[in-house]
């Protein structure tokens, strides 16, 4: 198991590479950052000063070569919006909010999901399956932001149960967190159905009642195993939508988190910002794919890495 993670972290490197790459290629494509970063009405020597001092009056290679040094050392480059601070300090400041907001998120998604999915593949064509393939298509059909105006509406105006945003207590996670876990306990639901109708048509399950085993156990040391490997596979490919979910959810909840911190450095053309946001980002996935790689061999003993 060790060899396989230490390989799959040294396959993480050219992946981060390309991702740098086209980070790189994208900042330059949509515009000039010089440009971008100075007020409209600069003149023509402090753009030129500014381009000189940031490197960008060097050919293209030459540029992303220094801007990988630049990485290799930590360095990400310095915010405009926040006052020439480290961007990489600013980022992973706001990071633990979101990767607590994902977290919360997938929790409430496993709260929902895997009761949800159990009890519609156990009761077939019956109210309780068709009351969840119904929360599946709606969940997967509301939109984000959608969803968070109506909480916000129901329980922090008119009920008065909740905050509305910011981040502090644990009352002020609950709205965003089931804004953003409600659409992929959606997906997970419908997968785990799916998923558990077909292992509990296998032989091996026959054969497991046919030996007099309880249905509990049945279903939950047979099928269930099985079923969940499509799951968390799913679930792990669901990180990403879960990061790029967030953006909308933090601003919705203004919550302090990377998301938050992307869609603000965008409006202030705070470039060096939104780089590090997506490099961070990217590494965050991958991370959580590994783990979800990892868990395999958890719910299956008969997964090994070699």
């Amino acid at each position: 198991m060790a060899v396989y993670v230490l390989r799959r972290l040294v396959q993480m490197v050219p992946v981060l590479l390309g991702i740098t790459l086209i980070v790189f290629v994208l900042l330059r494509v949509s515009g000039d950052p010089v440009v971008l970063m100075l007020p409209e009405d600069a003149s023509r020597e402090q753009v030129e000063a500014l381009r000189r001092s940031l490197g960008l009056d060097r050919p293209l290679p030459e540029q992303y070569l220094l801007f990988l040094r630049d990485l290799a050392r930590g360095d990400f480059g310095r915010s405009i919006r926040y006052g020439n601070q480290d961007v990489l300090g600013i980022v992973l400041e706001r990071l633990p909010a979101t990767l607590e907001l994902a977290a919360a998120a997938v929790l409430v998604a496993l709260l929902i999901s895997v009761p949800a999915g159990v009890v519609a593949a156990t009761r077939r064509r019956r109210w309780p399956d068709h009351a969840a393939t119904t929360f599946s298509v709606l969940g997967e059909a509301m939109p984000n932001f959608w969803l968070g105006i109506m909480l916000i509406l129901v329980f922090a105006v008119n009920l008065r149960l909740l905050p509305v945003s910011g981040r502090g207590s644990l009352a002020h996670l609950v709205l965003p967190a089931v804004t953003l876990g409600t659409g992929l306990a959606a997906v997970l639901t419908r997968l785990l159905r799916s998923s558990l109708i077909e292992a509990l048509n296998q032989d091996y399950v026959r054969t497991a009642h046919a030996k007099g085993a309880r249905p509990r156990v049945v279903l939950v040391k047979h099928a269930m195993r099985n079923a969940l490997l499509g799951y968390l596979t799913v679930l792990g490919l669901q990180m990403a939508s879960l990061l790029a979910g967030s953006v909308v959810t933090e601003q919705v909840f203004a919550w302090p988190g990377i998301g938050l911190l992307a869609v603000q450095a965008i409006n202030s053309r705070d470039m060096a910002v939104v780089q590090a946001i997506v490099i961070v980002s990217s590494l965050v996935v991958m991370v959580a794919n590994l783990v979800v790689d990892v868990l395999y061999a958890v719910v299956d003993p008969r997964i090994q890495y070699s």
